[in-house]
């Protein structure tokens, strides 16, 4: 099995000054990193034809570049810009102070831009969306998670670190529950959640990875509380009152009878008292008048 421990810096696509950019989000080590899981996410699978694209909706299309890249000089920046075309409109696409796009696109072929439109006079913009050519999925043509992030740490640098992470880790991760929860509640096997809560191809491949995620912690947290119990009742001792002691002299001076509820719970009360192991109990009363009151015990 894989070595889980191994530092963070020995991953694919992390340099020294990602290391700290990771250091400074938790992830220090592999486990830390596919752990790191996603905010939330973003459906770039589904394009649509530019003569459908709505003003301010976060959409695909998939275009032919009809021109070369225009640059235009502004105050104190530059804009990039190019027109795209499909069989239903053309748009144009702007990007600021991103030069290095000028030889990104070649005239003539199709490439996928997922960004939000503006649409103006019948016109249709898209301002400096991620793009892939037509046979890549890096940035578009899936559902892509977003990261809680730092600082010069962008997402599309941790997705690809991810995807790293995940290509060198899936098939080697040791299960964490036995065969029979899993079969009982259909769970998703460790290596496939893992992979799913990150790259889902569908949302439901999303849901039943977190499903299988969230119900391994829960019950880590149920079995954790369990054995904090068990070990302080079986080795911490608490105060051992006498039976000398009767808790009957004190109720026979009330000026009322209590209930049924009241007299079980105090009898257990008294054995607790008369026992060495330490007692935690929540006793809760609604309070109403006097011996109409009901008392329910609630032992932790």
């Amino acid at each position: 099995m894989i070595d889980l421990n191994k530092d963070v810096k020995y991953i694919k696509g992390v340099g020294p000054a990602r290391v700290l950019l990771l250091n400074k989000l938790g992830i220090f080590t592999l486990k830390d990193l596919i752990t790191y899981y996603p905010r939330t996410y973003e459906d770039r699978s589904k394009p649509k034809f530019i003569c459908e694209c709505e003003d301010g909706e976060e959409v695909l299309i998939e275009a032919i570049i009809c021109n070369n890249m225009t640059n235009v000089r502004l105050k104190g920046k530059t804009m990039q810009r190019v027109i795209v075309r499909d069989e239903t409109g053309s748009a144009t696409i702007t990007w600021f102070n991103q030069t290095y796009l000028k030889g990104k696109f070649k005239v003539g072929e199709k490439y996928k831009f997922f960004g939000r439109v503006t649409k103006k006079g019948g016109k249709i913009m898209f301002n400096s969306p991620v793009f892939d050519v037509e046979e890549k999925t890096q940035n578009t043509g899936r559902i892509i998670p977003i990261y809680p992030l730092t600082y010069n740490l962008s997402q599309n640098n941790i997705r690809k670190i991810m995807e790293a992470a995940i290509k060198e880790t899936y098939g080697n991760l040791e299960e964490t529950l036995p065969k029979y929860l899993l079969d009982e509640y259909k769970l998703e096997n460790i290596n496939d959640a893992t992979k799913h809560i990150h790259f889902p191809d569908e949302f439901k491949d999303f849901n039943i990875a977190r499903n299988r995620l969230v119900f391994e912690e829960l019950l880590s947290v149920q079995l954790a509380l369990l054995e904090l119990k068990n070990s302080y009742m079986n080795e911490e001792k608490g105060i051992r009152f006498s039976k000398e002691t009767k808790m009957s002299d004190v109720i026979n001076t009330l000026p009322f009878n209590l209930t049924k509820a009241q007299l079980r719970v105090l009898e257990e009360i008294d054995q607790n008292m008369e026992s060495e192991k330490s007692m935690n109990r929540l006793l809760q009363g609604d309070v109403g008048s006097r011996k109409n009151c009901c008392c329910n015990v609630c032992c932790i």
